[in-house]
C-alpha cells in the first residue's frame, strides 16, 4: 500500500508566516510534500519575464534556509503541476492539496480548473485559502470593504515549523537544473533589482515605517525621490513574501510607536485599493483581454509598429517618457504616476490599443500582479467607461516632478549636458545649442515621434465622445452595479495608486 501524504502547493505565497495552507497542513498531521513548480506554460506566457522567476527563486532559497534549520525540505521542480502531481501519485496516496487561491492570468486560471478536475477524478481534497481579503466568486461589491477590514484585523495564521513533517521525494521530481539555460538565468546576480524573500521584505517594511515614510505623501509622484520614500513593498506583495494583513497590522503598530499618522494612513489606504483592483479582476477576468466597457471596442484598434517599437525602447523623443521606460527596464521599478504616464502616452498620444503594450510592461514590472496590472492598464487607457479620462502631459509631468532633469539625465546619457531650461524639450534647441551641448536631435537623441499636444487633443475628443455614447452609458450601469457599491463613484476616478 502506498503511504499517504498531503501536498502544500506554493504559488504566489512564498513565505513561512501568516500562511493558512501551511497551518492547515500541519493541523492535518500527515507528512507533507512542500512544493513549488516552475511551470513551463507560465514561463512561456506573454506576460512572463526572467526577472519574475529570479525573484521567485530567491524567495524560495530564503525559505529553504529556514526550513533546513528545522530539517525540513522544499521541493522545487521544473514541470507542469499536474504532471508533478501524477508522479507523486505513482508513489504516494495524496489526501489533501493545500494552497492559496490565485487571482492570476488566463493560463493560471485554466491550470487551476484542470487541477480541480484532476483532484475530483482522483478523490483528492483541494483546500484553497482566500488571498489578501479578495473574495472568490463575488458578484457584487456591497460588503467587500467591510469584509476586507474585518480580515485585516484577524490574527495572523501561526505556523509552527516544529510540528511540520516534510517528505524528500529524492529524484522522483524534475529539478530546475535540468533546464540549464533557465537555471543560469534565474541564479544570475542582478544588483539593479530588489532581491526576493521574506527577510528582504521585512527589511523594506521596517525601514519604510520607521524612517522613509516621513516623505511618502510628498514624494510619491517623483520618479527619483519615490524610489526611497515609497514603501517598495509591491514585489513582496506580488509574490507573497508578505501578506497584506502582515503589512496592515505592522503599519497600525507603527502609528502608535513612531507617529507619522498621516503618511502611514495614506499608505494603509493604498493597501485597501491594492485589493480593490484585484477584486475587480477576480470578478471579471476578461479584463485581461477585452475592454471592460465594450462601448470602446470600435475605436483605437490599429497598431503602429514604429510607434510601439519607439515606446518599448524608450526612444519616443520625450525625455521623461523615455527615461521612465529605460528605468523600469533596467530596475523593474517605477512609481505610480510615471507608470500611468507611460500607459496614457501609449494609448492616448500614440493612439495604440492598450493590448499592444500591456505585456511589455508586465514583463518589466518586478511587481507584476495580474489582478492590478490589467484593471489599472484599462483605467489609464480610459476603457473602463466609469472613470475620468486623464491624459498625462509628458512635458508638464517632467517640469513638475523632475524639474532639474536629474532623473532624465540618469537614464538618458545623451542629454547629460543639456541645461535645465532645455532638458524637458530638447528638440527646441537651436543647431548651435545642439552642437554646444553635444546632443544632435535625430542622431544622439530621438526627435519627438509625434506632436504630443495635438495627439492628446485628438485622444481627449475621441475618448470623451465615446464615453458619452449610448452604448458606453448603458454598459456603465452594469459595471457600477458589479464593481462598486458607492453612490458617488468619484473615489475610483480620483485614485492614484501604484500598479502593484
Amino acid at each position: 500500500m502506498k503511504p499517504s501524504v498531503n501536498i502544500i502547493w506554493l504559488k504566489r505565497d512564498l513565505r513561512l508566516n501568516d500562511h493558512r495552507p501551511l497551518q492547515l497542513a500541519i493541523a492535518e498531521g500527515l507528512p507533507a510534500i512542500l512544493l513549488y513548480c516552475f511551470e513551463p506554460s507560465l514561463l512561456n506566457y506573454a506576460d512572463s519575464s526572467e526577472r519574475h522567476w529570479r525573484f521567485v527563486y530567491q524567495s524560495l532559497q530564503q525559505m529553504q534556509k529556514v526550513l533546513e534549520s528545522h530539517n525540513l525540505v522544499l521541493q522545487i521542480t521544473y514541470s507542469e503541476v499536474i504532471q508533478t502531481f501524477r508522479k507523486i501519485q505513482d508513489h504516494y496516496t495524496i489526501k489533501f492539496i493545500f494552497s492559496h487561491q490565485e487571482i492570476g492570468n488566463q493560463i493560471s486560471y485554466d491550470r487551476d480548473k484542470a487541477v480541480k478536475t484532476f483532484c475530483k477524478n482522483n478523490h483528492i481534497q483541494w483546500n484553497e485559502s482566500p488571498t489578501n481579503g479578495v473574495i472568490r466568486g463575488l458578484k457584487a461589491r456591497k460588503d467587500f470593504s467591510k469584509y476586507w477590514h474585518a480580515t485585516m484585523h484577524e490574527p495572523l495564521f501561526e505556523v509552527d515549523l516544529v510540528k511540520l513533517q516534510t517528505i524528500d521525494t529524492g529524484e522522483l521530481l524534475t529539478t530546475i537544473k535540468t533546464n540549464e539555460r533557465f537555471y543560469k538565468s534565474i541564479t544570475a546576480k542582478q544588483p539593479n533589482f530588489q532581491p526576493g524573500g521574506e527577510t528582504y521584505a521585512n527589511t523594506y517594511l521596517n525601514s519604510f515605517l520607521n524612517q522613509r515614510v516621513a516623505h511618502y505623501s510628498q514624494q510619491i509622484s517623483k520618479p527619483m525621490e519615490s524610489r526611497k520614500s515609497c514603501s517598495r513593498l509591491s514585489p513582496y506583495l506580488a509574490w507573497g513574501n508578505l501578506s497584506i494583513k502582515q503589512i496592515y497590522q505592522t503599519a497600525l503598530k507603527a502609528i502608535t510607536q513612531n507617529g507619522n499618522k498621516f503618511n502611514i494612513n495614506f499608505f494603509i489606504s493604498r493597501l485597501h485599493w491594492h485589493c480593490h483592483f484585484i477584486q475587480k479582476f477576480e470578478t471579471d477576468c476578461s479584463i485581461e483581454f477585452k475592454n471592460l466597457n465594450y462601448g470602446f471596442d470600435e475605436i483605437r484598434n490599429t497598431k503602429n509598429d514604429l510607434y510601439l517599437a519607439a515606446w518599448e525602447k524608450g526612444e519616443t523623443g520625450y525625455p521623461l517618457v523615455d527615461a521612465c521606460m529605460k528605468c523600469v527596464m533596467a530596475t523593474g521599478y517605477l512609481n505610480f504616476r510615471m507608470r500611468s504616464m507611460l500607459v496614457t502616452f501609449l494609448t492616448h498620444q500614440l493612439w495604440q490599443p492598450w493590448q499592444a503594450g500591456v505585456h511589455h510592461l508586465a514583463k518589466q514590472f518586478l511587481d507584476y500582479e495580474p489582478g492590478i496590472h490589467y484593471p489599472q492598464f484599462q483605467m489609464q487607457a480610459g476603457t473602463m467607461g466609469v472613470n475620468t479620462i486623464r491624459t498625462y502631459n509628458p512635458i508638464k509631468q517632467s517640469k513638475d516632478h523632475d524639474p532639474q532633469g536629474i532623473f532624465i539625465k540618469k537614464w538618458i546619457p545623451a542629454l547629460q549636458n543639456i541645461p535645465e531650461k532645455l532638458i524637458h524639450e530638447p528638440w527646441l534647441m537651436s543647431d548651435m545649442e545642439q552642437n554646444m551641448y553635444q546632443c544632435i536631435i535625430g542622431s544622439d537623441y530621438a526627435a519627438p515621434i509625434i506632436d504630443s499636444k495635438t495627439a492628446a487633443a485628438f485622444a481627449r475628443v475621441s475618448l470623451w465622445n465615446t464615453k458619452k455614447s449610448k452604448t458606453v452609458l448603458k454598459n456603465n450601469t452594469k459595471i457600477l452595479a458589479i464593481h462598486t457599491n458607492r453612490k458617488n463613484h468619484e473615489d475610483d476616478n480620483n485614485l492614484q495608486i501604484n500598479f502593484s
